[in-house]
Protein backbone atom coordinates (compact mmCIF):
# COMPACT_ATOMS: atom_id res chain seq x y z
CA UNK A 1 0.00 0.00 0.00
CA UNK A 2 1.22 3.47 -0.91
CA UNK A 3 0.70 6.66 1.09
CA UNK A 4 -1.28 9.39 -0.69
CA UNK A 5 -2.76 12.76 0.10
CA UNK A 6 -5.73 14.35 -1.65
CA UNK A 7 -6.67 18.00 -1.39
CA UNK A 8 -9.94 19.14 -2.89
CA UNK A 9 -11.93 22.35 -3.05
CA UNK A 10 -15.70 22.09 -2.77
CA UNK A 11 -18.06 24.65 -4.31
CA UNK A 12 -18.78 27.26 -1.58
CA UNK A 13 -22.39 27.78 -2.72
CA UNK A 14 -23.40 24.29 -1.59
CA UNK A 15 -25.33 23.84 1.64
CA UNK A 16 -23.39 22.59 4.69
CA UNK A 17 -25.10 19.18 4.51
CA UNK A 18 -24.02 18.75 0.87
CA UNK A 19 -20.43 19.76 1.72
CA UNK A 20 -20.34 17.12 4.46
CA UNK A 21 -21.86 14.60 2.05
CA UNK A 22 -19.14 15.39 -0.53
CA UNK A 23 -16.42 14.78 2.09
CA UNK A 24 -18.14 11.54 3.13
CA UNK A 25 -18.32 10.45 -0.53
CA UNK A 26 -14.56 10.86 -0.94
CA UNK A 27 -13.98 8.89 2.27
CA UNK A 28 -16.28 6.09 1.01
CA UNK A 29 -14.45 5.90 -2.33
CA UNK A 30 -11.13 5.58 -0.49
CA UNK A 31 -12.44 3.13 2.14
CA UNK A 32 -13.77 0.80 -0.57
CA UNK A 33 -10.22 -0.06 -1.70
CA UNK A 34 -7.87 1.50 0.86
CA UNK A 35 -7.52 3.03 4.32
CA UNK A 36 -8.59 6.57 5.18
CA UNK A 37 -6.12 8.37 7.43
CA UNK A 38 -6.32 11.87 8.84
CA UNK A 39 -9.00 14.13 7.32
CA UNK A 40 -8.34 17.83 7.88
CA UNK A 41 -11.17 20.23 7.04
CA UNK A 42 -9.73 23.71 6.49
CA UNK A 43 -13.10 25.31 5.77
CA UNK A 44 -13.74 28.41 3.68
CA UNK A 45 -10.61 30.06 2.25
CA UNK A 46 -10.01 32.74 -0.34
CA UNK A 47 -8.81 31.38 -3.68
CA UNK A 48 -5.58 32.66 -5.27
CA UNK A 49 -7.53 33.29 -8.48
CA UNK A 50 -11.23 33.01 -9.41
CA UNK A 51 -12.46 29.55 -10.36
CA UNK A 52 -15.87 29.33 -12.07
CA UNK A 53 -16.39 33.02 -11.12
CA UNK A 54 -16.03 32.20 -7.41
CA UNK A 55 -13.44 33.79 -5.10
CA UNK A 56 -13.75 31.35 -2.17
CA UNK A 57 -13.74 27.61 -1.74
CA UNK A 58 -14.24 24.99 0.97
CA UNK A 59 -10.88 23.21 1.41
CA UNK A 60 -10.39 19.63 2.64
CA UNK A 61 -7.16 17.59 2.91
CA UNK A 62 -7.22 13.82 3.46
CA UNK A 63 -4.41 11.30 3.86
CA UNK A 64 -4.93 7.70 2.79
CA UNK A 65 -3.21 4.42 1.96
CA UNK A 66 -4.20 2.52 -1.16
CA UNK A 67 -3.07 0.52 -4.14
CA UNK A 68 -1.88 2.32 -7.25
CA UNK A 69 -5.28 1.94 -8.97
CA UNK A 70 -7.37 3.85 -6.41
CA UNK A 71 -6.00 7.36 -7.16
CA UNK A 72 -6.97 6.92 -10.82
CA UNK A 73 -10.54 6.02 -9.86
CA UNK A 74 -10.72 8.81 -7.27
CA UNK A 75 -9.48 11.33 -9.86
CA UNK A 76 -12.11 10.15 -12.34
CA UNK A 77 -14.94 10.43 -9.80
CA UNK A 78 -13.86 13.89 -8.60
CA UNK A 79 -13.70 15.17 -12.19
CA UNK A 80 -17.26 13.98 -12.89
CA UNK A 81 -18.85 15.58 -9.82
CA UNK A 82 -20.01 19.20 -9.99
CA UNK A 83 -19.50 19.68 -6.23
CA UNK A 84 -15.69 19.69 -6.57
CA UNK A 85 -14.02 22.74 -8.12
CA UNK A 86 -10.41 21.46 -8.02
CA UNK A 87 -8.48 18.53 -6.60
CA UNK A 88 -4.91 17.29 -6.33
CA UNK A 89 -3.73 13.78 -5.45
CA UNK A 90 -0.10 13.46 -4.28
CA UNK A 91 1.97 10.32 -3.72
CA UNK A 92 3.73 10.97 -0.42
CA UNK A 93 6.18 8.07 -0.83
CA UNK A 94 7.89 9.42 -3.96
CA UNK A 95 11.02 11.49 -3.43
Amino acid sequence: MTNYEVMFIIDPTLEDAKKEAAVATVQEIIAADGEVGKVDIWGMKKLAYPIQKKNEGYYVVAEFKASTELPKELDRRLRISDAFMRHLIVNKDEK
